[in-house]
């Protein structure tokens, strides 16, 4: 089923598509032939090289958050730059909010405006015709 992946790779992502399941190769025992793997919700699994043939996978990019199984993970262990605020960030005032007017929003005066908001009809009412008023009559 898998002939698309091939081996297990250690640290890689694959997405298993009869569960919908997103997880990372975490190890392999090639005494005992099995893949150990770990899902993105921290469950654990083990299973036989075997079985890893059948199963239906795809290589996948890791998901945004990969620290979601990961317990106990430092901010410096993540790689990223430092994001302290320095006292200097809290003196610039904050910007003005300015309302932007919706393109649904009526800007005419209420005095303009159709009172029951229904605007003019663009075809005239049958009565107003007066063949049809004959009719009717």
């Amino acid at each position: 089923m898998n002939t698309g992946v091939g081996r297990a790779r250690i640290g890689q992502w694959y997405l298993r598509w009869d569960k919908g399941e997103l997880f990372q190769v975490t190890g392999r025992d090639d005494r005992a032939r099995t893949i150990e793997m770990q899902t993105f919700d921290g469950d654990l699994d083990e299973v036989d090289e075997a079985v890893w043939t059948t199963l239906p996978l795809s290589l996948a990019e890791p998901p945004e958050d990969w620290t979601g199984p990961m317990d106990d993970i430092e901010t410096d262990d993540l790689g990223y730059s430092e994001t302290d605020m320095q006292p200097s960030d809290w003196v610039e005032p904050l910007e003005p909010v300015r309302a932007a007017e919706e393109e649904w929003e009526d800007t005419r005066g209420e005095d303009e405006r159709d009172p029951q908001g229904e605007g003019r009809p663009q075809e005239g009412l049958a009565l107003d015709d007066p063949q049809a008023r004959n009719r009717l009559g």
